[in-house]
C-alpha cells in the first residue's frame, strides 16, 4: 500500500510523539521506583503493628522515620539511571552525597533557583508559618547546609525535615536538579 507524503509525515510525527511519551514515562517510573525503595527500607526496618494502633499512628499525619532507622537511597540520573548521588536518610536528617565521579557546581542552574530557592525555601517558609501559628518549635524549622570544596558540592545536609513526604520530595527534586545541572555543565 502506498502512502501519501502527508500520511508519512503524520506517521513520523506520531512516532516522535510516542518516543517522547515513552521517555517521559521512564522518568516517572524511575521516580516511582525511588519512592518504593524508600518505602521498602522503612518497612524492612519497622516492626509490624496491630491494626488498632495504626489508627493512632495515622492521626499523626506527618510522621517521621524512627530514630533507629537509617537508609541509603541511590539518586539516579533521569534518562540513563546512572547513580549520581546517595541520600543517607535518618530520623533527623537527610545527607545527600554526590558520587565520586560527579562534580556539581553550586552555581550551575537549577540548583540555587529550583532546589534551594523553590523546594527547600518553600519548606522553610511553611515551617516558619507553622512556628508563627504555634504548631512547631523554632528549633524544628528545616535547615539546609551545603558543604563545598570551592564551588563543588561535597554534601547537602538537611536537618529537621520532619515529614516522610518531604524526604521523597527532596530526593526526587535532587535527582531532577542534579540531572539538569550535569546537562547544563556540558553546554
Amino acid at each position: 500500500m502506498d502512502y501519501s507524503e502527508d500520511q508519512i509525515r503524520e506517521i513520523l510525527e506520531l512516532k516522535e510523539w510516542l518516543t517522547d511519551e515513552i521517555e517521559k514515562r521512564r522518568s516517572e517510573i524511575e521516580k516511582l521506583r525511588n519512592n518504593l525503595t524508600i518505602l521498602d527500607s522503612v518497612l524492612k526496618q519497622s516492626s509490624f503493628s496491630k491494626a488498632s494502633s495504626l489508627k493512632a499512628s495515622q492521626e499523626k499525619a506527618h510522621s517521621t522515620i524512627p530514630d533507629r532507622e537509617s537508609a541509603v537511597i541511590p539518586i539516579k540520573r533521569t534518562g540513563n539511571n546512572a547513580v549520581i548521588a546517595n541520600a543517607h536518610v535518618t530520623a533527623k536528617e537527610v545527607m545527600i552525597v554526590p558520587s565520586d565521579d560527579v562534580e556539581l557546581d553550586v552555581e550551575t542552574q537549577p540548583f540555587k533557583s529550583f532546589f534551594l530557592g523553590r523546594i527547600i525555601a518553600g519548606m522553610e517558609n511553611k515551617d516558619n508559618a507553622d512556628v508563627q501559628n504555634g504548631k512547631i518549635d523554632p528549633d524544628s524549622v528545616i535547615n539546609c547546609t551545603i558543604n563545598k570544596d570551592g564551588n563543588t558540592i561535597r554534601e547537602i545536609l538537611i536537618k529537621n525535615y520532619r515529614e516522610r513526604e518531604r524526604v521523597n520530595e527532596i530526593i526526587n527534586t535532587a535527582a531532577w536538579s542534579f540531572s539538569r545541572m550535569i546537562e547544563n555543565s556540558k553546554k
